[in-house]
């Protein structure tokens, strides 16, 4: 025989959401767009470029186009552009000189077009020193801080890069969604965010949703866990960065409420 629910309970079980209407995953802390890794350049000097100065240590932040690293070819190159300045600025002395003399027909056109073809040239080079000596410097692409350095004065750099840099001060958790749960998604759910290494949850906001489906990059601890499990990557902004600044790469639980 069925015992029917008191109307207390049937109210309390109505009120009640169901738990499966949290979307949880894992994810893993990141700073807001990424950690960017600087290498070295690309052109002539970078199969062999060592690290001259290095300007910034971990935990430096940086302003853009800030010089954070010199490399050992940068007194050559500008030796190389100082040199050529001298030749353009011979140059375009003997030009004037020869316009002076041609407002008195002393000099004839063809000298006079010479020069300026001359000063022309060695112009048109000034470029290429130029961008040859900016190449022998790395420089902050934006505001951000460095978290981490690979490659210090007098080593060469390798296929793991200079250094990387990350906006510590906006945090973000990339978290990853089973495709099964994206329809639930919007921009401004708010998500909770909880580790053992956090001394408690926190809050956050669905920023962005992906728009690619792809494999689980964050494992739990779970041995039967399905490790083929197709997710899309959504991106939290955490309302507080300060607990999270030194823990890039943290994987954490999350719970978004749709």
């Amino acid at each position: 025989m069925m015992r029917l629910l008191s109307p207390f309970l049937l109210s309390l079980l109505l009120a009640t959401p169901a738990v499966a209407d949290t979307i949880t995953c894992l994810g893993r802390i990141e700073p807001f767009e990424g950690v960017r890794v600087l290498a070295g350049p690309s052109g002539f000097t970078g199969a062999s470029a060592v690290i001259a100065e290095l300007r910034v240590e971990e935990g430096d932040w940086v302003e853009p186009n800030q010089v954070l690293a010199v490399l050992d070819d940068y007194r050559l190159r500008e030796a190389e552009a100082a040199s050529h300045n001298a030749l353009l600025e011979e140059a375009q002395v003997e030009l004037q000189r020869l316009k002076d003399l041609a407002n008195t027909r002393a000099a004839s056109l063809a000298a006079l077009d010479k020069a300026r073809f001359k000063v022309s040239a060695l112009t048109a080079e000034k470029r290429v020193f130029q961008a040859r000596l900016e190449m022998s410097l790395i420089r902050a692409p934006a505001r951000s801080q460095v978290l981490k350095i690979h490659t210090r004065s007098g080593e060469k750099v390798g296929p793991e890069g200079i250094l990387e840099l990350g906006e510590a001060d906006k945090m973000t958790v990339v978290a990853e969604v089973y495709e099964t749960d994206v329809h639930r998604l919007a921009k401004g759910q708010k998500a909770v965010i909880t580790s053992p290494a956090l001394s408690e949850p926190a809050g956050g906001e669905v920023l962005k949703v992906g728009y690619r489906v792809g494999k689980m990059d964050v494992l739990g601890n779970d041995p039967i866990a399905d490790t083929d499990a197709r997710v899309v990557e959504t991106i939290i902004l955490l309302d507080d960065p300060a607990p999270f600044e030194r823990l890039t790469n943290l994987q954490v639980d999350v719970e978004i409420k749709p």
